[in-house]
């Protein structure tokens, strides 16, 4: 399919109510954030893990009211996978800038996601997105090996850490892009098992290919069994789990 075809592909009375449903969103992300963030302040003295514990608790609350005034309420599937007293490394699949504020604040545990540090210059916004977050800069080789130390950090501290192993965006119409190495190799290093999270319609919510269009849907959020690194490499662990999460999206209608 060209890219302008799938420009098109929605009526022009949903382009019209999108984008009037996209400036609603805008308008009640920005004015919940500024309330949120009082709630956020404790963040600039607290230390890890408890920054990351009460970052999660308070960005769930703002986004639970958020997602409800958009009429997105989000139905999680799976907690179970997670074992009290063991941390994990959780990979998501990623069709939309709607993933991070999705997954993140209803991750059954306290965690930390690798994050774009271009993000983090936004006023306000970046202070919340930081606190939450391990920086990274793609395209510094420095700013990448800062990172995975990090990384390790953070697994250290009884956190979980989230990652989303396309990298960017999938955009291709298939279930997945191939996956890069870094959450297989944090594995395979520290020893900590991998759960594979799908998230479910946020690309129907907030579509990549669309600018400014917003519509209203339930989203999905599904954690499946956790993979054990055992003696497994970082190429076997990343096989593995592109397998098992392909299939599962492709059970679910590639949404």
């Amino acid at each position: 399919m060209s890219t302008h075809s799938k420009k098109n592909r929605y009526p022009f009375y949903i382009q019209v109510f999108a984008r009037i449903w996209a400036t609603w969103a805008l308008v009640l992300f920005i004015i919940t954030m500024f309330i949120a963030m009082v709630f956020y302040l404790p963040c600039f003295f607290l230390p890890e893990p408890l920054k990351a514990r009460w970052h999660r608790r308070v960005s769930r609350g703002w986004m639970r009211v958020f997602l409800f005034l958009i009429g997105c309420p989000l139905k999680v599937k799976g907690k179970s996978q997670f074992q009290k007293g063991q941390n994990y490394i959780v990979v998501c699949n990623h069709n939309s800038l709607m993933d991070v504020p999705v997954s993140t604040p209803f991750m059954p545990q306290a965690n930390k996601t690798i994050a774009k540090k271009s993000f983090a210059r936004i006023p306000v916004f970046g202070w919340i997105y930081s606190f939450g977050s391990v920086l990274v800069d793609r395209s510094n080789d420095e700013s990448r090996r800062k990172s995975y130390e990090a990384m390790k950090q953070v697994l250290q501290t009884g956190l979980d850490m989230v990652i989303y192993p396309e990298g960017t965006r999938n955009k291709t119409g298939q279930p997945l892009k191939s996956f890069y190495d870094g959450a297989f190799k944090l594995s395979a290093d520290t020893g900590k098992p991998i759960i594979p999270a799908i998230l479910l319609y946020t690309g129907k919510v907030l579509p990549a290919d669309q600018f400014f269009f917003l519509l209203p849907h339930h989203l999905e959020m599904h954690f499946l069994p956790p993979i054990q690194p055992a003696n497994n490499d970082a190429k076997a662990l990343k096989e593995q789990v592109f397998q098992q999460m392909w299939q599962y999206l492709e059970s679910q209608g590639n949404q």
